[in-house]
């Protein structure tokens, strides 16, 4: 569960500890630990390891993926380092190993280790590298107490489950946004039916990244400061008998200069007046009074923020009327109601008779904006429902979403891996049967690339010491491993996308982590940069990723060294 204060937030070199205390260089797998000591017990003095983590296909059957997880990457790597207990630990779990070998652990930080990574929030494409990890230098050839690169090793699995799940949702969450438009409100409801509290509070997060508006989660709220929303359940609804209940039925003006003694009763007087309107007459007969009792004792309480639940009983016969008539009580003491929640039924029918009725009474009675009485739809809703709500036309302002948003319920994972890609500046490459899983080699730059329209035509990654693309220069582009797709770009704007956020002892200047809603932002903003067609929902175009000519025919040459050579008898 995510931590907020004591030890576990104090932060190392101006970097605060990861949200998650559990979040420790224990957090991976025990293959890691003996590839550690199998390197340290051959005595492998390596310059310097390149990985690049990086996805191969874009989730959720879409174009285009969004990048999380990155800060809480560099707050491990900033607070890297095994406390005793941890040493005990390991011992006992690796008896064989060398006392040696703990006394390396014990020494090492992640100073020397450099992180070059996409800004978190952007749109990213399988393939090109969202973080590059470079492995410290090693100097000394006499002692095995110094700095190996297997210190990235063990950087793998903790980047990699920082990484998975924060990209998948906060691509989850963008692709709701997309769906449901810019003008309607998305708030996150799944904590309850997320994989444990840390899934609760991440979810939470990742999805505000990706373009909500506000969450349920009171935790997530704190830690992160996200708006947090919340009204009442079905069960406060249903827990009320009648209005004798209320014992407190005073209600002092917004602008505190007049005090209603008796609230019930005014509520009570606008429902008559609203059943005997010539517009709504005959809409409806006797409503819920104990729905009534709870829409009214919450107005009582929240007088600013009153939000009814109104599917209790009937939506429309019952409901809506009894908000309506608390929402009028509440106007003639200056207040305004925020609206109801449909979290059940045909929603796209019932919320287009809501506003019907709300325009009714608004005509009826004079009461200007209430036609505009914000509507807020749950109930299990997805991409799928959003999309199908949108072609039956329907008058919903806000979705709440929940079970199949923050468990991602249509990919179960993102899939990102963690490559060597060069070890003591020689290039390495992994090959396999399936060109999918075959790595591009040798330390890159990636580069985007746009044209005439300000849309992003293509990535392009390139050897790190060819020069760079330049705007109105004609650059040929080719598909890592397919020969015949290429083509030439000029692009009109270059943006060269791997920036340096932690750098080790290098002289580069580190980026500075901003804020999560300039994370929201960033993230908004390069969704409204890409082409419409790689971002539709059904049967998107896909983007473009591309290597170099120099670069290609480097992976080609390379392939061809590595893979061996069959014999035929």
């Amino acid at each position: 569960m995510a931590a907020a204060n004591g030890d576990a937030c104090r932060s190392v070199g101006g970097v605060p500890r990861p949200t998650n205390p559990m979040v420790t260089p224990l957090l991976t797998d025990l293959y890691q630990f003996t590839m550690a000591y199998a390197y340290w017990k051959a005595g492998k003095h390596l310059d310097r390891a390149v990985f690049d983590l990086y996805f191969r296909k874009n989730p959720f059957g879409g174009e285009f993926t969004i990048f999380g997880g990155l800060e809480e990457c560099i707050r491990f790597i900033a607070n890297f380092k095994f406390t005793e207990e941890e040493i005990k630990f390991l011992r006992s779990v690796m008896p064989a190993c060398e006392d040696d070998f703990f006394e390396y652990l014990r020494s090492i930080d992640c100073s020397d280790v450099e992180v070059y990574a996409i800004p978190e929030g952007y749109a990213v494409f399988p393939k090109v590298p969202l973080m590059r990890i470079e492995g410290p230098v090693a100097f000394s050839h006499t002692s095995r107490l110094c700095c190996l690169p297997q210190v990235v090793q063990l950087l793998e699995t903790p980047f990699l489950s920082l990484v998975n799940y924060a990209s998948l949702v906060t691509t989850n969450a963008a692709r709701h946004r997309l769906v449901a438009g810019k003008s309607k409100n998305l708030l996150e409801f799944g904590l309850r039916r997320a994989q444990g509290p840390d899934g609760g509070i991440s979810a939470s997060r990742y999805c505000y990244m990706g373009g909500f508006d506000a969450t349920s989660n009171v935790a997530a709220g704190r830690l992160f400061g996200i708006p947090i929303r919340g009204t009442h359940s079905h069960a406060f609804v249903s827990s009320f008998m009648g209005l004798d209940e209320i014992t407190d039925k005073t209600l002092t003006s917004s602008d505190g200069s007049n005090t209603c003694e008796d609230f019930i009763s005014l509520v009570q007087n606008w429902l008559i007046r609203i059943q005997d309107s010539s517009s709504l007459h005959g809409t409806f007969g006797e409503t819920s009074q104990s729905e009534l009792a709870a829409f009214t004792s919450y107005a009582l309480a929240f007088p600013n923020s009153f939000l009814a639940l109104v599917d209790t009983y009937d939506v429309m016969r019952s409901g809506v009327p009894n908000f309506c008539a608390v929402a009028l009580a509440l106007n003639d003491m200056g207040y305004k109601a925020v609206g109801i929640r449909l979290d059940s039924g045909d929603l796209a029918y019932l919320s287009v008779e809501a506003r019907k009725f709300f325009h009714a009474v608004e005509k009826e009675f004079v009461v200007v904006g209430f036609g505009k009485t914000s509507i807020t739809a749950s109930n299990d809703l997805n991409e799928e429902t959003i999309d199908a709500l949108n072609k039956q036309g329907h008058e919903v302002d806000a979705f709440g979403i929940g079970t199949y948003l923050v468990t991602c319920y249509a990919q179960a994972a993102l899939g990102c891996v963690f490559k060597l890609v060069e070890i003591n500046k020689q290039p390495r490459i992994k090959l396999s049967e399936d060109v999918m899983k075959v790595s591009i080699p040798c330390k890159k730059k990636c580069y985007r690339l746009y044209g005439k329209e300000g849309y992003p035509l293509v990535d392009i990654m390139t050897g790190e010491d060819e020069p760079g693309p330049k705007i109105g220069e004609r650059l040929l582009c080719r598909h890592p491993f397919n020969e015949s797709k290429r083509a030439y770009v000029v692009p009109q704007h270059v943006e060269e996308l791997l920036k340096c956020y932690w750098p080790g002892n290098s002289s580069n200047s580190r980026e500075e982590l901003p804020s999560i809603h300039e994370i929201r932002t960033r993230c908004i903003h390069h969704l409204d940069r890409m082409r419409p067609d790689h971002m539709r929902r059904l049967n998107p175009t896909p983007y473009k990723v591309s290597v170099s000519a120099k670069l290609y025919d480097f992976i080609h040459f390379l392939w061809l060294n590595e893979a061996p050579v069959g014999e035929l008898q």
